[in-house]
């Protein structure tokens, strides 16, 4: 009966991020209570951290992504998913790399658990109904931790948004992402 229950936990968790307020424990940079899914639109959870090199080489890829969907209903999300980092350290990240989106702090891990996130930078997509279409790297550009190809040959976040947009299927909706732990931040 554990894995029903389960089951039924996941089937539910779409409509339970989309319907609430908030989601406990996230919250913007003055400290309000915020929920990424309750704007209706396709949902991109960008997860960061301000002490990972390998992330701060993806803003200028992030916000090249971002401006690709200017005009569509997406929505973008920074996620700091480290409880040591305050604001001011976030401010002090945004203010040096550009990076696109909402900044939201996630220092419990709401999102990281609901995204299926690891490493940072890592990307999750949900379509406008809150469920889960798409988790895992950014691009192909690193091969592994110091191993990166001279320029990314597959994009895989951008073509999960075209997807999810479409209607469409992900045609790899989990990616494996190489990136900065976010197990020892826990």
């Amino acid at each position: 009966m554990l894995w029903l229950r389960q089951l039924l936990a996941l089937a539910w968790t779409p409509i339970l991020l989309a319907a609430g307020p908030a989601l406990p424990g996230v919250h913007n940079l003055s400290q309000e209570p915020v929920n990424p899914f309750a704007s209706g639109r396709v949902t991109v959870l960008l997860f960061v951290r301000s002490d990972c090199p390998i992330s701060k080489r993806y803003a200028p890829e992030l916000h090249r992504i971002s401006e690709l969907f200017r005009a569509q209903p997406v929505r973008f999300w920074l996620v700091f998913p480290d409880p040591a980092e305050t604001a001011q350290d976030v401010t002090g990240t945004l203010s040096q790399f550009s990076f696109p989106g909402t900044p939201v702090l996630d220092p419990k891990h709401a999102l990281v658990r609901v995204s299926h996130a690891t490493v940072a930078p890592e990307a999750a997509v949900f379509n406008a109904a809150g469920a889960l279409q798409y988790h895992g790297r950014i691009d192909d550009l690193y091969v592994d931790i110091g191993k990166s190809h001279p320029v990314a040959q597959v994009h895989d976040l951008q073509d999960a948004i075209h997807a999810v947009l479409a209607g469409r299927s992900v045609a790899h909706p989990e990616t494996p992402a190489i990136g900065c732990s976010l197990a020892d931040i826990q």
